[in-house]
């Protein structure tokens, strides 16, 4: 019985692997012709929905990378991509000299909302039953 268990586990486990892996190749292809991948439009959607009580929203490298599934070199060179092609900028962090503070430009605002729901629809397909 413990091993039937344990199996149906691993079963499942191997169903939500196959089920990311379908969506995330769903939104490469539906964001590529908008010259995004997957992650880079994660991304953008964490800074979008960045609230700030005042100036410009914006998260530290650190805080984006507990909310994205990327390792931190992968992030520096994503961010770095983005901001070569105007969709970010970075800054020092006031509060830590060390640190590095991520904002969207206004291009990848613009480019953010355009793409939004063309992820939640991938999504949506994805994701839903039936």
């Amino acid at each position: 019985m413990a091993q039937q268990a344990e199996q149906a586990l691993a079963e499942q486990w191997r169903d939500i692997l196959a089920l990311h892996a379908r969506t995330q190749c769903e939104l490469d292809r539906a964001l590529h012709g908008h010259g995004l991948c997957a992650s880079d439009f994660e991304v953008l959607d964490v800074l979008a929905g960045c609230r700030t009580p005042k100036g410009t929203p914006s998260y530290r490298v650190q805080e984006i990378s507990e909310r994205v599934h990327l390792s931190q070199s992968a992030l520096s060179r994503l961010i770095a991509r983005l901001e070569k092609e105007g969709l970010v900028e970075r800054g020092m962090c006031s509060e830590d000299r060390r640190g590095v503070k991520v904002c969207l430009t206004a291009k990848g605002r613009a480019l953010h909302g355009e793409v939004l729901p063309v992820q939640r629809a991938v999504l949506a397909r994805m994701l839903t039953d039936g």
